[in-house]
């Protein structure tokens, strides 16, 4: 039987950190450590999972972090403004959620839109919604910090640290998330039709699947799995500001590429997504706790990772090819 080095290799990858980890420092696989790399991989996860059905498609999202940043706000403002009317009880914190995860439905759909209705690039669209959601955040925080309620986040607050044992909720959603993206992908006619529109949209069109539709809907997921990520993100700290998200769209997209999912389309891999989301969290958390590298510089390691991935795709493809 051949073995796929290509598909095991971040895997392979995996192990190989921890292994790595756990040599460097002994505190590596405290039970501690582990929760809270998990926990803190949860967000870009979700969002990583939505990403790796738009790129599959052919698609990509620039604005994942600041489409983040402005549902934080948002919904941080909403809580705040129905406080005096709903009082601090979860009443108000489920409004804050539904606000939370309609706007990234909405934002979602908006990119999608662009894409698909006004035919423009989605890098470029993407690239302009980035922009546009940072600068209203920011403006909505007047250049400052929007700050969630003292008594509402303290009710709050559970939801990102609270669980059952040692499994968060960011951690079980993430995990609910991922399996169910996986058999999406794998198992459905959304997760089929999506495949093949990455891997030739014009044949996908000729087959009666309904092209534009399929595209919009993966932006729309992506959207929806923003805002997830917001609902479990907003406790964490209860504020947001214009900083909120910063290069988290780099990180979802360096691991669905790290995790296989060809960056041009046509082929996805959502357990390979989360791999990929593991990787980077269990790398910036090495270096970390080793203080080998400033964590200024992680922004230009995930870069180095998304070079290398897809150079390696490109290989892969071209010793195919012959």
């Amino acid at each position: 039987m051949k073995i796929d080095l290509h598909t095991l290799g971040p895997l392979v990858a995996l192990v190989a950190l921890v292994i790595l980890g756990a040599l460097l420092n002994s505190a590596f696989l405290a039970p501690a450590n582990i929760t809270n790399v998990l926990a803190r991989s949860a967000f870009i996860g979700l969002i990583a999972v939505g990403m790796t059905f738009v790129i599959t498609a052919g698609g990509l999202d620039l604005s994942v972090g600041s489409m983040a940043a402005f549902l934080a706000g948002i919904t941080i403002i909403a809580m705040n403004a129905a406080l005096p009317s709903l009082g601090v009880n979860w009443g108000t914190i489920m409004l804050g959620m539904v606000v939370a995860v309609l706007g990234g439905i909405a934002a979602g759909w908006l990119n999608g839109a662009l894409v698909t209705k006004a035919r423009i690039e989605p890098f470029i669209v993407t690239l302009g919604t980035m922009g546009i959601f940072r600068s209203l955040v920011t403006w909505l925080a007047d250049g400052g910090t929007l700050s969630l309620d003292y008594g509402l986040r303290t009710l709050y607050r559970p939801v990102y640290y609270g669980g059952i044992g040692w499994l968060t909720w960011p951690i079980i959603a993430f995990a609910v998330v991922a399996v169910c993206g996986e058999w999406t992908m794998r198992h459905s006619r959304f997760g089929r039709h999506v495949e093949a529109i990455g891997s030739n949209d014009r044949v996908a069109r000729y087959s009666a699947i309904d092209v534009n539709r399929m595209r919009l809907l993966t932006y729309v997921l992506l959207g929806l799995l923003v805002g997830l990520a917001v609902v479990l993100y907003v406790p964490r700290l209860g504020s947001a500001s214009g900083s909120t998200g910063v290069l988290w769209e780099l990180e979802a997209i360096a691991a669905v590429i790290i995790g296989g999912t060809a960056l041009k389309g046509g082929r996805g891999r959502v357990w390979g997504t989360v791999v990929g989301v593991l990787i980077l969290s269990l790398i910036d958390n090495i270096l970390n706790l080793a203080d080998l590298v400033s964590p200024y510089l992680n922004g230009a390691i995930q870069g180095v990772i998304i070079v290398l991935a897809v150079v390696l795709q490109r290989e892969k493809r071209t010793a195919e090819e012959r």
